[in-house]
């Protein structure tokens, strides 16, 4: 009787992701950047509605969940932070802020590839830009012990 660990889903997709993003610069600017798109997607949501953010934000969840139950977890902690912080800020301010932080990062994300010499994982399956999230979310699991 074999006790290996069940292989799963979330792990494919985390090791596809990985084969990427493996130069330590690109890894770092991935974690900048990553995020700030995320904060960035769901502001120019939010300048639409903040229902809009927060239906963007439920669905995604959603399959994180369906993905990783502890992600989830975590994304639902980030999302509500960026969330809060978009709530926070002055209304006119959301859709110019988003907008620059969305153009800043997806150039830094580029330059990543570029010392990386791969191009982007979503350029063969979209799926990969709900992964990056979890990819850098994985490095504070993993530095925090905690299983996903």
């Amino acid at each position: 009787m074999s006790t290996s660990i069940p292989h799963r889903r979330i792990d494919d997709l985390l090791a596809r992701y990985a084969e990427s993003h493996r130069h330590p610069m690109n890894e770092t600017i991935h974690c900048v950047c990553v995020p700030a798109i995320v904060l960035s997607l769901l502001g120019l949501c939010w300048s639409l509605s903040p229902a809009v953010a927060l239906l963007v934000a439920a669905a995604s969840l959603a399959y994180y969940l369906r993905l990783s139950p502890p992600f989830a977890v975590g994304m639902l902690a980030m999302a509500a932070l960026m969330l809060v912080f978009l709530a926070r800020l002055p209304a006119g301010a959301v859709l110019p802020v988003s907008a620059a932080v969305f153009v800043l990062a997806w150039i830094g994300q580029f330059i990543g590839h570029k010392i990386e010499g791969k191009k982007p994982s979503f350029f063969d399956d979209l799926r990969f830009l709900l992964i990056g999230p979890l990819f850098v979310l994985g490095f504070l699991y993993r530095r925090w012990h905690i299983p996903y």
